[in-house]
C-alpha cells in the first residue's frame, strides 16, 4: 500500500509501517500544500491512502471527489510518543479493506 503521512505528523512515525511504501509530505516536496491540491497530489501519485491528525479534513474535502482512504489520528498531540498508543489500531485498519473518506483511529 503507498501512503503518506501529513506534514501534523511526525516523520518517525513512518518507521513503523515499513511493510509499506510510506512517503511523508516533506519527502515529497509538498509541505504547506492545500488540502484539496495535496489530496490531487496523490491520486497522481497512485497513493492509497493518507494519515493525518487534522481532524477537519473530513469537514473540508468531497471525498467522491478525492477517492483516497484517509485515517484521521485522534489523540491529546501529535508526538510521537503520544501517536505510538495508536500503531496497533492503524495497523489493523491496514488489514482491513480500504474505505474511502475519513475514518477515525483513537
Amino acid at each position: 500500500m503507498k501512503m503518506l503521512l501529513d506534514e501534523n505528523l511526525p516523520k518517525r512515525l513512518k518507521l513503523d509501517f515499513t511493510e509499506h511504501e510510506i512517503y511523508t509530505v516533506r519527502d515529497k516536496g509538498w509541505q504547506s500544500t492545500k488540502n484539496g491540491e495535496l489530496l490531487k497530489l496523490m491520486l497522481q501519485e497512485g497513493f492509497d491512502m493518507l494519515i493525518t491528525f487534522d481532524r477537519n479534513l473530513k469537514h473540508q474535502q468531497n471525498f467522491a471527489k478525492y477517492p483516497i482512504a484517509v485515517l484521521v489520528l485522534n489523540a491529546v498531540g501529535n508526538s510521537c510518543a503520544e501517536l505510538q498508543p495508536l500503531v496497533p489500531a492503524i495497523k489493523q485498519q491496514l488489514n482491513e479493506p480500504l474505505i474511502i473518506g475519513a475514518t477515525i483511529i483513537s
